[in-house]
């Protein structure tokens, strides 16, 4: 195969991300994240970790966004799962990087994350754990039993200062917070222009009388 043929190939590959649901679905039917949807928030999460904690950002996100990529192929294994399933992740992660432009470096890349030592890894996977503690507190109503029976189990895995505080308070937040005080900004700053320029064509009525 050319290597123009495999590099299309594995675009079309990276495109079925959207297509597949993580495997917590088993247990939480209400949910609908897929393998690209993690990834992106992840990435995000990670790009504003790892400025918190004045980490290598570019490598951060590189590593948010390809740590499930070796997915596509082994499927994504819920907490049931990993008990019984043996994966042959390296294998599938060498696979789809080969005759890929920068592909050896990539693999060196998750090799790096896999093994959780650097700083750049631990945020990545900081980023990673902090995604399901959003999701969780998404699906799951605030105070419930299941909340903190799943946020516990994420967040004792927690290594960071920063990614401690983030998942105390987003344990704590209603997941529709942003858009109530987006809502209420929007208002704020309504009524202010109204009233700017209520006094502006008050002043020039005076002006003209």
């Amino acid at each position: 195969m050319k290597k123009i043929e495999k590099i299309v190939n594995f675009f079309f590959e990276v495109g079925t991300a959207k297509n597949l649901l993580r495997n917590h679905h088993q247990v939480l039917k209400q949910s609908n994240d897929t393998i690209a949807s993690h990834s992106f928030r992840t990435a995000i999460i990670g790009l504003v970790l790892a400025d918190m904690e004045k980490a290598n950002k570019e490598k951060v996100v590189q590593m948010c966004l390809l740590h499930d990529v070796a997915e596509l192929r082994t499927g994504d294994a819920n907490f049931i799962n990993k008990f019984y399933r043996v994966e042959n992740e390296e294998n599938a992660i060498k696979e789809q990087w080969d005759d890929i432009p920068g592909g050896k470096e990539l693999v060196r890349l998750l090799s790096e994350y896999n093994a959780r030592k650097t700083q750049e890894a631990i945020i990545a996977k900081e980023a990673d754990n902090l995604d399901q503690i959003f999701l969780q507190r998404e699906y799951f109503s605030e105070n419930s039993y299941d909340l903190k029976k799943w946020h516990g189990h994420i967040a004792k895995n927690l290594k960071t200062a920063s990614g401690r505080k983030i998942a105390g308070l987003a344990m704590k937040t209603n997941p529709l917070k942003w858009l109530y005080d987006f809502s209420e900004s929007k208002k704020k700053a309504n009524c202010e222009n109204f009233n700017q320029k209520l006094m502006k064509n008050i002043l020039l009525y005076k002006y003209k009388g």
